[in-house]
């Protein structure tokens, strides 16, 4: 870990951009693997259980947000105890974030689990796959603990520069789930036959292995402290990861809230309702291959941006934003022209209806133009949080969201009788206001002064 540390803080940026990104990118391949079986599996079986894992996968996301905000703040927090050479504190930080995300895991399984078929007649499940979602909620639930053990353990590996972790991890998670939802959900081989219940009981499986994987290798190295000291919950240090990480839960949340609006409008699109609604959930799948390196670099940008400002070197820090930033942005230009090319091959992968293969090449048109903005926008955003700024990225994005997307999307589509084109115009016009602003506030600086200890 120390030899990672000085190649981050010291080292050639090139270098310690490309350490940290190319693992983060395979993790995130390897999570989009994950979600795409799940839902190919589902529909093998029937439409009715693929509905249902995709209304509890939104659902569930819900609950895990709490685990990814305390992850950021963890982030932030260790990376700039391991950029300081304060490993006992990187200790300390890594021990009130585990068990704190597990104080919250258990508590939201407990009241997942007592009120599991309220919750699922509140999110409006349609009762024709009501009880399978019930299902599905309930396993899931019972999952929970060690899916925020894993990403709580994950963010400790990723703020300390040992990327490798989590991606061996993730890897046995990723195998272990493609291989037990097959054999769960139809037999295969030793497995017992459980139908469309092996989807979830796969998911629970592997993250119980991911979760043990992560506890070994937290017995090693430096870390090898971290169970021989003392778990006494500390309201200090818990205060400052909440501080840092409810930002990045608000966001969250912001953005989901906006793009079920977002999808409101399509549905008062009248004949074409149907058509829009389609080409946009069929462009977000394709889409979501280019916001695969972005995110990666979004989190290798939060390390070294973190790690930096521990080490007092705020200039190297600012450095690395910029560089990791631009050299994102072209390369997700590049794949961007491609996409933009081969807009129509893309769309019909998903679907042969001719009126929406032709409005999902219009949406990937449209918003490949914007696709730098956006990668700009989340790296940037990254490396924001990466320094504590986490107020600062919430601003940025509930701004471009609510106040430009939104009333846009609404005006286009529905006074100036665009259609869904408006919609796509509205999302490209904010996206490329989104990445100007959080370059803007990256360039302003602040964020190097922030005290989070």
């Amino acid at each position: 870990m120390q030899g990672q540390r000085e190649r981050i803080i010291s080292g050639s940026l090139w270098n310690s951009i490309w350490q940290l990104s190319w693992p983060m990118l395979i993790i995130m391949v390897l999570n989009f693997i994950v979600g795409f079986t799940d839902i190919y599996v589902a529909g093998l079986i029937n439409p009715q259980i693929q509905a249902a894992v995709g209304f509890i996968s939104q659902l569930y996301f819900l609950v895990v947000i709490v685990a990814n905000a305390v992850s950021i703040g963890t982030l932030a927090l260790i990376s700039r105890a391991v950029g300081a050479d304060d490993y006992q504190r990187a200790l300390h930080i890594a021990r009130q974030s585990l068990l704190f995300s597990l104080v919250c895991a258990v508590s939201l399984a407990v009241i997942g689990l007592l009120f599991s078929r309220e919750i699922i007649v509140l999110a409006g499940v349609p009762p024709e796959i009501r009880e399978i979602s019930l299902t599905f909620f309930r396993i899931f639930v019972i999952a929970l603990a060690p899916n925020y053990v894993l990403i709580i353990s994950n963010a400790v590996f990723n703020a300390s520069g040992e990327v490798k972790k989590p991606l061996m991890t993730m890897s046995v998670v990723t195998v272990v789930n493609v291989i037990t939802v097959f054999g769960l959900v139809f037999g295969l081989g030793p497995f017992p036959v459980l139908g469309y219940r092996g989807i979830a009981a796969a998911t629970a499986i592997s993250l119980m292995i991911g979760m043990l994987m992560n506890l070994l290798f937290l017995t090693f190295g430096r870390w090898r402290e971290l169970f021989a000291g003392v778990w006494k919950p500390s309201m200090e240090t818990i205060g400052k990861i909440v501080r840092i990480g409810w930002p990045a839960a608000m966001l969250q949340i912001t953005w989901n809230a906006g793009s079920i609006i977002l999808y409101n409008i399509l549905g008062r699109l009248g004949d074409t309702s149907i058509t829009a609604l389609a080409s946009i959930s069929n462009g977000l799948r394709i889409e979501g291959i280019i916001y695969l390196p972005a995110f990666a670099l979004n989190m290798a940008a939060s390390v070294l941006i973190g790690q930096n400002l521990g080490a007092g070197a705020p200039e190297r820090a600012e450095k690395a934003g910029w560089k990791i930033s631009i050299s994102g942005a072209f390369f997700i230009s590049a794949l961007s022209l491609v996409f933009f090319m081969n807009a129509e091959p893309l769309a019909s992968l998903l679907t042969s209806r001719q009126d929406v293969l032709e409005e999902t090449a219009r949406y990937l048109r449209f918003n490949m133009l914007s696709e730098p903005f956006m990668a700009m926008s989340a790296i940037l955003g990254g490396a924001l949080q990466g320094a504590g700024d986490t107020r600062g990225t919430l601003k940025v994005i509930g701004i471009c969201m609510w106040l430009i997307r939104l009333p846009l999307a609404w005006f286009f589509a529905l006074v100036l009788h665009y259609g869904a084109s408006g919609v796509w115009m509205a999302m490209v016009i904010s996206m490329c206001i989104q990445g100007i602003l959080m370059a803007a506030r990256f360039h302003k600086g602040t964020w190097k002064h922030l005290r989070v200890e």
